[in-house]
C-alpha cells in the first residue's frame, strides 16, 4: 500500500511539474516562468538554448548589456552579449533566430537580431517573450481556411474544404488585373511592401532566415535569391530536406530546438532554419522572435530541424542544416514571432516532371512538394522547374524544347498549357521559367480575386531536342502589290534555316471590302509573339480558359492588319469586327459596365514545321470600288 501510494504522488508530482512547465504562470506559482522587459537590468546573466549539432539543445552564457526601448513601435528590443567557445568565432547566426533566452532562470525572449554584418562581438538584439505569447494567443481568424476545418490536405482524412468566398487580401497577394501576374513584378511589389531590403546604415537588423537548399542548379539558386533575399530570406546551398525522417529525431518541438520552415521538399527542397522559443505543451510552438514572409496567417509546412554545422564567416555566420522529421504547419507569420502548430498539417502542391530526349540521363523523372504560398509557389514552381531542367539537360549545345504541362485545379478542372523555346550552348536560362505560361498560371490561380481554390496537382513533360530548331525570316516580297477589294494578296516569304538553302513559301491574305481605296499595312509576326483579344475575366472559370490561349501556336507566322471595325469585349466574351452603332447601342446609359471596345485586327495563321525568328512588314494597296 506505502509504495503504490508513493507511486500515485511521485506520478502526480511529476505531472504538476509538466504542468507548470507548459504555461507562462502556473497556477499557485510564487513568481512567473518569464521576465518582463522592466525586471531586466545592464549587467544580469542567464543562459540561451540551440542546437550546434544534431537536434539536442545546448546552453550557452549570456549577458545583458541593456534595453532599446521603443526600438519599433510598441516593442523593447534586449541587447546582449554572449560569451562562448564557439560564439566567440561564429558572433551573431543565422538560423539562431529563436533561440530562448533565460535571464534570473525565466524565460525573456528570442535571440532574434543582429548588430552589423561584419562583426568583431557577439552581440544579438532578443525580441520580448510577452509580445511572442500575444502572437501565441492571438487566434486565426473565421473562415480562414484550411486550418478551420483541421482537416490535412490534401490527401487527409476527413473532410476536404469546398472552395469558398477569397479571403481578403494579403501583404502578400500579387496586384495586377487577374491573368497578369508576373513573378518579378511580384516580386518587387513583395519588397516594397516589407520595405526589408539590407541597410548599412541599420544598427541592428533582423537575423536573415538561411534557406537551406537541396536539389537546387547555380542557376536556379541564383534566381531565388534575387527574389527572396529583399524579404530577409538567404538562399544557401548545403541543405534543405531528407526523405526519410530520422527515427532518433524528437518526435515534438522543444524549447531551443532546431524548427524548419519547409518551403519545398522532395527532389528539390528548400526550408528556412530556425529555432522553437517557447512550446505551450498543446502543441503550439512560438519561435524566431521575427517573420519568415510576415505574411500574417499561414499555412505552410514545418518540420524538426537538425543542425550539421555552425558555419564561421566574417560576413554572416549561419547554421547548415535539414528537416529531420517534417511536424505540423506555421499558422501565423507575425513581427515579432511565427507560430507553429503541430496538429495542423498544411496543404502543398505535388509537381512531377518528365525528361524527354536527354539520352543516358540518370535521372528523368522528378517530384517535389512545394508550397501553395501566394508568391512562394510560384517562385518555387519556377526554382523546381529550372533546377531539374538544368540538372538533366544541360550541355554546351543548341537546344529546342517543348514544356507541356497540366495544372488540377480543385473543383475546376484541368488546364493544358504549352511554352516552347530555344536555348544557344546550354539549359535555357532560368528567366523562361518565371515567364512561362506555367508559373504565371499557377501564381494567377493562387491569387485570383474571387475563390479560395486547391492545386492539387502540377505534371509537366518536357522535351529535348538537341539542334537550334529556327529559321530565320529574312524578308517578305510582295507579288500583288495592288488589289480589289475582297480579294487576296499573295506574299512570298524568304526563310533561312540555321544549316542549309533558304526556303520560300506563298501565301495569301484576303483584304476585306470594308479597306477598299485604302493602303494597308500587312505585318509579318511569329505567332508567339502575337497576344489574341481576349476578355479580361470575372470569374475563375473564365481565368482558366483564357490561360492556354496567351499567345498564337508557336510554330507558325501571323500575317496581321488593322481594320477600321472595333471588337468588343463582354462578361467574359469576345466578338471581333463590330460595326460603331453595335457598341453605341450596347453601351448603358446610366452605367460604366458595359462592354469594352478594342481595336480589331485581321489575322492570317500560317502553320509551319519550325519556330521562326523575325518580322516584316509590307504595304497594299486596296483599289477603290466604283460604282
Amino acid at each position: 500500500m506505502r509504495t503504490t501510494s508513493a507511486l500515485l504522488g511521485a506520478l502526480c508530482a511529476g505531472v504538476l511539474v509538466a504542468l507548470g512547465a507548459s504555461v507562462p504562470l502556473a497556477h499557485g506559482d510564487t513568481r512567473p516562468l518569464t521576465i518582463s522587459v522592466s525586471e531586466i537590468k545592464d549587467g544580469m546573466k542567464g543562459y540561451g538554448l540551440t542546437v550546434f549539432k544534431g537536434t539536442q539543445p545546448e546552453r550557452f552564457d549570456v549577458e545583458v548589456i541593456g534595453i532599446l526601448h521603443h526600438f519599433r513601435p510598441g516593442e523593447a528590443l534586449i541587447v546582449i552579449k554572449t560569451p562562448n567557445p564557439r560564439l566567440d568565432v561564429v558572433k551573431t547566426v543565422r538560423g539562431m533566430s529563436g533561440s530562448p533566452i533565460y535571464i534570473d532562470g525565466r524565460l525573456a525572449g528570442a535571440y532574434a537580431y543582429s548588430m552589423s554584418q561584419f562583426e568583431i562581438e557577439p552581440v544579438a538584439g532578443v525580441t520580448p517573450i510577452d509580445l511572442m505569447l500575444a502572437e501565441l494567443r492571438r487566434p486565426i481568424p473565421p473562415g480562414f481556411w484550411p486550418l478551420e476545418r483541421g482537416a490535412p490536405l490534401p490527401g487527409a482524412i476527413g473532410t476536404q474544404p469546398s472552395p469558398g468566398p477569397a479571403h481578403a487580401s494579403s501583404i502578400e497577394t500579387f496586384d495586377g488585373p487577374p491573368g497578369t501576374y508576373d513573378l518579378q513584378a511580384h516580386a518587387r511589389q513583395l519588397a516594397d511592401r516589407l520595405g526589408n531590403r539590407l541597410d548599412p546604415a541599420q544598427s541592428m537588423a533582423r537575423a536573415a532566415t538561411p534557406l537551406m537548399m537541396a536539389g537546387v542548379s547555380d542557376h536556379a539558386a541564383a534566381a531565388l535569391r534575387k527574389l527572396v533575399e529583399p524579404l530577409g530570406l538567404d538562399p544557401l546551398q548545403g541543405g534543405g530536406g531528407t526523405d526519410v525522417p530520422d527515427p532518433d529525431s524528437p518526435k515534438h518541438f522543444v524549447n531551443g530546438g532546431g524548427l524548419g520552415v519547409e518551403l519545398a521538399r522532395g527532389d528539390v527542397s528548400i526550408m528556412g532554419l530556425g529555432t522553437a522559443t517557447y512550446v505551450d505543451g498543446a502543441g503550439k510552438v512560438a519561435a524566431f522572435g521575427h517573420p519568415m514572409l510576415n505574411g500574417g496567417d499561414s499555412d505552410i509546412p514545418t518540420c524538426i530541424g537538425r543542425v550539421l554545422w555552425v558555419n564561421a564567416s566574417a560576413l554572416a555566420s549561419h547554421k547548415v542544416g535539414e528537416c529531420a522529421r517534417p511536424l505540423g504547419a506555421l499558422v501565423q507569420d507575425r513581427q515579432t514571432a511565427i507560430i507553429v502548430d503541430e496538429n495542423v498539417t498544411a496543404p502543398t502542391i505535388p509537381v512531377d516532371i518528365d525528361i524527354v530526349g536527354a539520352v543516358g540521363a540518370p535521372k528523368t523523372h522528378w517530384h517535389s512538394e512545394i508550397t501553395d504560398d501566394k508568391f512562394m509557389g510560384p517562385g518555387l514552381a519556377s526554382v523546381v522547374l529550372g533546377s531539374v531542367i538544368e540538372a538533366t539537360t544541360s550541355e554546351r549545345r543548341d537546344l529546342t524544347w517543348k514544356l507541356t504541362s497540366r495544372i488540377d485545379v480543385g473543383g475546376h478542372g484541368t488546364v493544358d498549357l504549352e511554352d516552347v523555346g530555344i536555348s544557344a550552348g546550354g539549359a535555357p536560362d532560368e528567366g523562361e521559367w518565371a515567364r512561362s505560361k506555367l508559373v504565371s498560371t499557377i501564381g494567377d490561380v493562387l491569387n485570383n480575386p474571387w475563390e479560395h481554390v486547391r492545386i492539387a496537382k502540377v505534371s509537366a513533360r518536357f522535351e529535348v531536342k538537341y539542334a537550334r530548331d529556327l529559321w530565320r525570316l529574312r524578308g517578305v516580297e510582295l507579288l500583288d502589290p495592288v488589289v480589289d477589294a475582297g480579294a487576296k494578296a499573295r506574299l512570298r516569304l524568304h526563310l533561312v534555316p540555321q544549316i542549309g538553302p533558304e526556303l520560300t513559301r506563298v501565301v495569301e491574305v484576303t483584304m476585306p471590302s470594308e479597306l477598299a481605296g485604302k493602303d494597308v499595312d500587312v505585318e509579318v509576326v511569329p505567332g508567339y509573339d502575337v497576344v489574341p483579344d481576349l476578355a479580361p475575366p470575372e470569374t475563375l472559370d473564365q481565368l482558366l480558359m483564357n490561360e492556354p490561349k496567351q499567345t498564337v501556336t508557336a510554330r507558325a507566322l501571323v500575317l496581321q492588319f488593322r481594320v477600321p471595325s472595333q471588337g468588343m469585349a463582354y462578361r467574359g466574351r469576345v466578338t471581333e469586327r463590330l460595326p460603331a452603332f453595335t457598341l453605341d447601342a450596347l453601351r448603358p446609359q446610366n452605367s460604366n459596365g458595359g462592354p469594352e471596345p478594342f481595336p480589331s485586327w485581321s489575322r492570317t495563321v500560317v502553320p509551319l514545321d519550325w519556330y521562326v525568328d523575325g518580322r516584316d512588314k509590307v504595304k497594299v494597296k486596296v483599289r477603290a470600288v466604283v460604282r
